[in-house]
């Protein structure tokens, strides 16, 4: 089975068969508009007001949100997953969004140009992918978003909370990310990001894709054809 890190190199439609089917309540956007003022920026868009996705994906966030901002530029280092963001921004009728390859660590935007940042499930492998210098990645990432963006503007992350789980658990791989962000004065709430699938067989196979057997298994045991899931929400003015 290919790790994560090889499905986001190579599997960008499998992967978003998967992520089409998340979020099926429409959580992360409502969670987005209680958490900064993109309900006024869809009644009065600002000219000059610019989205960053960090981590974009295929576009989960990215295309949640061209429809109600201004302007916004996704950002991912996988060419395979912009791949797909970009065909699926490509068959709208917008024209006010932008995919680049970049790190988070090292945006090609220029100083204080940007008003929210968000990041979907993403941040947090700056920390995973890298055990022995984790606080800096994090600490260099966060320094990088002071820099572009605008005074009192948001930085919002979303991250796991358990996939297949009713009720919310810190995962252990991510125990060093969620107390850095605490440290560094996240707030945080959980939402409900579940998947609504087709069929029990697609709930198995897409879960067995990314999340690995066991999760596979718990699927067909449950007979899920929802998937629960629960989601942190962490949010930083800077």
């Amino acid at each position: 089975m290919p790790t994560q890190e090889e499905i986001y190199k190579t599997e960008g439609d499998k992967y978003e068969a998967l992520i089409a089917r998340e979020d099926y309540q429409g959580n992360i956007l409502k969670a987005l508009t209680e958490i900064t003022d993109l309900e006024n920026w869809y009644v009065e868009p600002v000219e000059t007001r610019l989205v960053l996705d960090l981590g974009a994906g295929t576009g989960r966030l990215t295309c949640l949100l061209a429809p109600i901002v201004k302007h916004i530029h996704a950002f991912d280092i996988s060419e395979e997953m912009l791949r797909v963001c970009r065909e699926k921004l490509s068959m709208t009728n917008l024209s006010n969004w932008k995919i680049d390859v970049a790190d988070h660590r090292q945006l090609p935007i220029d100083d204080n140009s940007a008003n929210l940042v968000v990041s979907g499930w993403s941040v947090s492998y700056l920390a995973v992918w890298n055990k022995d210098s984790w606080r800096n990645e994090l600490e260099t990432w966060l320094g990088e978003m002071k820099r572009v963006l605008t005074a009192n503007s948001y930085i919002v992350l979303f991250e796991s909370l358990g996939t297949g789980n009713e009720s919310p658990i810190k995962l252990e791989h991510l125990k060093d990310f969620y107390i850095w962000l605490d440290e560094v004065g996240f707030q945080n709430k959980i939402i409900r990001t579940d998947y609504k699938f087709e069929s029990l067989q697609e709930a198995e196979e897409l879960s067995r894709f990314f999340f690995g057997d066991e999760l596979g298994d718990k699927v067909v045991k449950n007979n899920w054809i929802i998937l629960p899931e629960c989601t942190g929400v962490w949010w930083l003015k800077v």
